[in-house]
C-alpha cells in the first residue's frame, strides 16, 4: 500500500519587502510505501526540510498534490486538508521530530510526553507507565523528569522531542535532523528506536547530514541538490 504520493509539489518563499522570491523545491514526485523508511541528504538550505514541513502542513506548496494514506479519513490531500482534519492526523497519526523543541511553559519533561499519549485517549496510568519507559530509554536522568525543559542542554531537549513523537508510536513519522545535536550514545538509542517502530509498521521520511547513521537503516535515500531530487542513492539502504 502506497502511505504518501507526493505529485508535482513545489514551494517558494516570497519576501514581500524586497519583492522577492526564493525558489525553494522545484517541482517533484516521490512515493512512500508503508512500512517503508525513506531517507533525503542534501547540503543545507537545499530544500529538504522544506520538503517535511510541507508534509507535516507548516507549509503550502504553491503547486502539486502531498496524498497520504490515513486509517480514519482514508486517502487525503494533505494540501487540501481542513485545519481540523490536520490536528487530528498530528494528535493521532503523524509524529514530527524537529532538531528544536517548542512546547508550553511550566510543563515537565514527564508531563510532556505523558500528555503526548493522553491526547491520544490513553488512560492516566497507561500514558505514565509509557512515559517512563521513552524516558528510561533515551536515558533522561530521572532527575530531569519534573523539571522544565527550559534548562535542558540542546542534546536533552532533542531526546525529549524524540521521546514525545515516538512514544505515540505514529502510522507516518517526519525525522527532520532527529541526531543533529547528539552523542554516539544517544544516537544509537535513536537508531534503536527507529528500528523497533520500523518493525511495528510506522512508515518513515528522514533528513540528514549523518551518512554513517543512516547506513543500512533506510529502503531509499535521495539527494537534494539546488531543490531537486536526485535518484537513490547506492550502498547506505536497508538490505532485506
Amino acid at each position: 500500500m502506497t502511505m504518501l504520493e507526493i505529485k508535482g509539489f513545489g514551494k517558494s518563499f516570497t519576501i514581500h519587502h524586497l519583492n522577492k522570491t526564493i525558489p525553494a523545491v522545484s517541482p517533484m514526485d516521490l512515493t512512500v510505501e508503508a512500512g517503508e523508511f525513506v531517507g533525503i541528504v542534501g547540503k543545507s538550505g537545499s530544500g529538504k526540510s522544506t520538503i517535511l514541513k510541507s508534509i507535516y502542513r507548516t507549509y503550502l506548496p504553491y503547486s502539486g498534490e502531498i496524498h497520504y494514506h490515513s486509517a480514519q479519513l482514508g486517502k487525503i490531500d494533505l494540501t487540501q486538508a481542513t485545519e481540523r482534519q490536520m490536528l487530528y492526523l498530528r494528535k493521532n497519526e503523524i509524529g514530527y521530530v524537529s532538531q528544536f523543541l517548542n512546547v508550553m511553559p511550566r510543563t515537565t519533561c514527564r508531563q510532556l510526553v505523558q500528555n503526548a499519549l493522553l491526547e491520544m485517549g490513553e488512560s492516566k496510568e497507561s500514558a505514565k507507565s509509557e512515559a517512563e519507559a521513552a524516558l528510561k530509554h533515551f536515558e533522561m536522568d530521572p532527575e530531569l523528569w519534573d523539571s522544565y525543559p527550559k534548562t535542558f542542554s540542546g542534546g536533552e531537549k532533542l531526546r525529549l522531542n524524540i521521546a514525545m513523537a515516538t512514544v505515540k508510536k505514529p502510522r507516518l513519522l517526519l525525522l527532520d535532523e532527529p541526531t543533529a545535536s547528539l552523542d554516539h550514545q544517544s544516537k544509537i538509542k535513536v537508531r534503536e528506536m527507529i528500528e523497533k517502530l520500523k518493525s511495528q509498521g510506522t512508515t518513515l521520511v528522514g533528513i540528514f547530514h549523518d551518512i554513517e547513521f543512516m547506513e543500512g537503516l533506510c529502503d531509499k535515500v535521495f539527494d537534494m541538490k539546488d531543490g531537486k531530487i536526485a535518484l537513490p542513492l547506492e550502498g547506505v539502504v536497508h538490505e532485506g
